[in-house]
């Protein structure tokens, strides 16, 4: 109990820490950049900065930055350019008072004409700081010399570059840009602002040591760490550059930073130590040439960098490699924004799969007692026709309350008559009606009528019922489709690092050009595996060898699954595979036209629904021709469209034939016969819509399968007869129309017919069977009259041996001792 006391205090103590700790942060946050403050430091140290000993274009370019950017805090910005022009070398403070009166005028002026003056901004600068040095200079010297003006252009012209640069900049230091990643210009132009804003160090020295040269060292250190070697040495040249113009003493720190930004990228996987090191080195082998102030002062100026390099948080690197192209932090960056887009999608399509789960709910009806809803529509039908008959009569009384059960038993049985024969045939009935009754034709007329409306409108209700059921069914089936596709879209790339750095080693190792590989799943019987390769697509490489080193890696079949020749800039092809299913089939048709015509109003398909089923249909349109021809190819292309989407084969079926009956015009209907195989367990369902029987052939044994539905498109709405039948390897299911079955017109009992036909083909290739069988059916006739369509799909099943067999890899390919047992235990074998 004590024990637990303790934990909870600690709990809270550490929730409380963590709770002050972020207020802390962002406390700071609203401190720098809320209150101005950072704004206040960038303006003061570049109030200070000079470049080429007289020059300062930073001043006017930081104004117009922050006064376009963050208006609110341009007064800030103001007042610290000129406390760092006040407390500065180079005594620019009337020009820098001077140029920011002078700008401000001449916004507002242009304000009055330009209805976003805020476009021209980089031009106000420019002239802004030309007038006022050539004013100031006027003034002072009494005079414009040809070296002033150049100067005073100079000034202008950087002024006009550095107000475009600060533009973008001050947004990446200031955190009011968004988590995109940052592009080479944008990087150039960060490393500018900081290397200008570095130039108002100048004259901070410890000993001797110059503080403007670690804080570029430090700049250098965090970019090589972060970016690498290009990155690095980037952003050495460019503050080196910027270091070099405000004081041509700092010229050797370019190439000091340019060599240290390089060699610290290189040794970037040594972390923080290595990017130290890489510093270190270049300026002890740029200092012994004896530039700058002597070794000792650029060891102490490297030494005061990586010391804050050390002590910089680690959180600090981490948010700044986020906006670096291609370091890992960006990567993790941009895979977790893709995860948020890929969820948010993800979450659309189920909310539509939850959508059309509530709507087909809705169509299904709650389940009532059909005796008692039967027996309340008999009462309301019996109390209408006494409406009409027995409240006029005078003895109503007598029928209806002295003899009421009599009555009532009587009237009941005769709905219950005319219900089935639509009207009272039984003649003890009548005589027995007749004898209680005092109108008893009018009655039985009325009666006949009653029940005539209620059959009818009992009809449109088993419709409309029927129709609530099928929409229900589609709606549902999208429903499933749709959570299937959520569940799709949110599967993730497992982590793979080792097998695929293993399976490039041994395809490198024998000799094949790959680039990339990625393992999607390693579950055994699902293996997932997607590569980038230089093959030749003629000759088969990627069939012929490398699914065989595949399937010696990962001990389990690996065939070729796509293949998409030239498929990346490089040449390189993008190629798919996957494990090979325990089952495949193979295919064999002959088909021929009524009287030996062209057009056959059959048709059939073969439909490859994914990687685990098959599908092989046959549809006949009723009558022969053209039109048969496009009923049957158009009743095909609807239930592949719909087989493909992924709903159930059922719903497939009723919703195809829900489409033809409401399109028909004309009676002009197709039979279906289709089979959906599962290469997995080798499992076989029949779904026959008005079509004739089928039959597997299993050795000598020749088992008929059959279901009775009408054809397709004359009923609204039907039920599907499924038929499964367990298939085993060797299998010949043998699929016809209703041409083939009934060609022989005298013989009474055609389906043994088929049987003795089927059994007496000795062969067992699909395509033989069906060019051999067709023979047969044909000749049977002595004039070889071809008298309908005729068409034969033949389908064998058998186990699913690869082409080529595994190439075995020696060990010392691969790169991990231990990778065998590895894909072993991942694929679970």
């Amino acid at each position: 109990m004590g024990t637990a006391k303790v934990a909870e205090k600690l709990n809270g103590i550490w929730t409380k820490c963590a709770s002050s700790g972020q207020a802390l942060k962002s406390g700071a946050k609203t401190v720098l950049y809320d209150w101005g403050i950072f704004i206040a430091i960038l303006g003061f140290l570049l109030g200070r900065a000079m470049i080429l000993s007289e020059l300062t274009p930073f001043i006017l370019p930081f104004l117009a930055a922050v006064f376009l950017l963050r208006r609110s805090q341009s007064l800030i910005a103001a007042a610290s350019l000129l406390a760092g022009a006040v407390f500065s070398f180079h005594g620019q403070f009337i020009f820098a008072i001077a140029g920011i009166g002078f700008f401000l005028i001449l916004y507002k002026c242009m304000k009055m004409f330009m209805k976003h003056p805020a476009k021209s901004l980089p031009y106000l600068v420019f002239s802004a700081s030309i007038a006022t040095r050539l004013s100031l200079v006027f003034l002072t010297e009494g005079g414009l010399s040809q070296y002033a003006m150049m100067m005073a252009t100079v000034e202008a012209a950087l002024s006009f570059i550095l107000t475009m640069i600060f533009i973008q900049s001050i947004p990446l230091v200031t955190g009011k840009r968004g988590g995109q990643a940052l592009r080479n210009e944008e990087i150039i132009c960060l490393i500018i602002l900081l290397a200008s804003v570095m130039t108002g160090t100048v004259g901070w020295t410890i000993n001797e040591a110059v503080l403007q040269h670690s804080f570029a060292s430090y700049l250098v250190l965090v970019f090589a760490f972060v970016g690498g070697a290009a990155i690095g040495s980037t952003v050495g040249v460019v503050t080196g550059l910027i270091l070099s113009l405000a004081s041509l003493a700092s010229l050797y720190q370019m190439s000091l930073l340019a060599f240290a930004g390089l060699l610290g990228g290189l040794l970037k996987e040594g972390k923080r130590i290595g990017v130290s090191l890489g510093l270190l080195v270049g300026t002890l082998l740029i200092g012994m040439y004896g530039q700058g102030g002597g070794l000792g002062a650029s060891v102490s100026e490297s030494a005061i960098a990586i010391t804050l390099f050390l002590l910089t948080p680690k959180s600090w690197l981490t948010k700044v490699a986020r906006y670096i192209p291609g370091t890992v932090e960006h990567s993790q960056e941009q895979q977790q924004y893709l995860r948020k887009v890929r969820d948010a999608t993800a979450g659309k399509v189920e909310r539509f799969s939850s959508l059309f789960q509530t709507l087909s709910n809705s169509f299904h009806t709650p389940s009532k007692n059909e005796e008692e809803e039967h027996d309340h529509e008999v009462d309301v039908l019996l109390s209408r026709v006494t409406e009409k008959t027995c409240q006029t009569c005078m003895l109503k009384e007598k029928c209806w309350v002295q003899n009421f059960n009599a009555t009532y038993d009587s009237m009941k049985q005769m709905v219950q008559e005319s219900e089935v024969h639509g009207t009272v045939v039984d003649p003890k009935l009548q005589r027995q009606w007749r004898s209680h009754c005092r109108k008893p034709d009018q009655v039985m007329a009325a009666l006949n009528a009653e029940v005539n409306h209620y059959r009818a409108n009992k009809e449109l209700k088993r419709q409309v019922l029927e129709s609530q059921r099928l929409v229900a069914d589609q709606l549902l089936g999208v429903s499933r489709v749709m959570g299937d596709f959520a569940k799709e879209i949110q599967k993730e790339k497992q982590p793979h690092v080792i097998q695929e750095e293993d399976m490039v080693d041994a395809l490198r190792n024998a000799g094949l050009e790959v680039g990339h590989i990625d393992i999607y799943s390693m579950e055994s019987g699902s293996i997932e595996i997607e590569m980038s390769v230089l093959c030749s697509h003629e000759n088969g490489e990627a069939e012929k060898i490398i699914a065989p080193m595949l399937s010696d890696l990962v001990k389990e079949t690996i065939v070729l699954m796509r293949e998409e020749p030239g498929f990346y800039s490089n040449g390189y092809s993008h190629i798919s595979f996957g494990s090979a299913k325990p089952f495949a089939v193979e295919t064999g048709i002959a088909k021929v036209a009524k009287g030996g015509e062209w057009l056959s109003g059959d048709n059939y398909a073969m439909i490859k629904l994914n990687s685990e089923k098959f599908a092989v249909a046959i549809s006949d349109g009723m009558g022969n021709g053209e039109k048969a021809h496009l009923e049957s190819s158009e009743t095909l292309k609807l239930l592949q469209k719909v087989l493909q989407s992924g709903i159930e084969e059922t719903v497939a079926i009723k919703s195809v034939n829900s489409i033809l009956s409401l399109r028909n015009t004309e009676e002009m209907f197709s039979t279906l016969d289709l089979a959906m195989i599962d290469m997995q367990d080798a499992g076989a369902k029949f779904l026959k819509i008005g079509s004739t029987p089928s039959f597997i052939k299993r050795k000598d044994h020749v088992i008929k399968i059959e279901a009775g539905n009408l054809p397709m498109g004359i009923f609204h709405e039907f039920e599907v007869d499924v038929v499964s039948e367990q298939l085993k390897p060797g299998d010949l299911l043998i699929m016809c129309s209703d041409g083939v079955f009934d060609a022989k017109r005298q013989v009474e009992n055609k389906e043994q017919w088929m049987k003795r036909m089927i059994k007496e083909i000795e062969t067992d290739d699909p395509q033989e069977v069906a060019d051999v069988l067709l023979e047969k059916v044909i000749r049977s006739e002595k004039g070889i009259v071809i008298e309908d369509d005729m068409t034969i799909v033949v389908t064998q099943l058998k186990h699913n041996t690869p082409k080529w067999s595994s190439i075995p890899i020696h060990p010392k390919t691969t790169k991990n001792k231990k990778s065998a047992p590895f894909y072993k235990q991942a694929t679970g074998t």
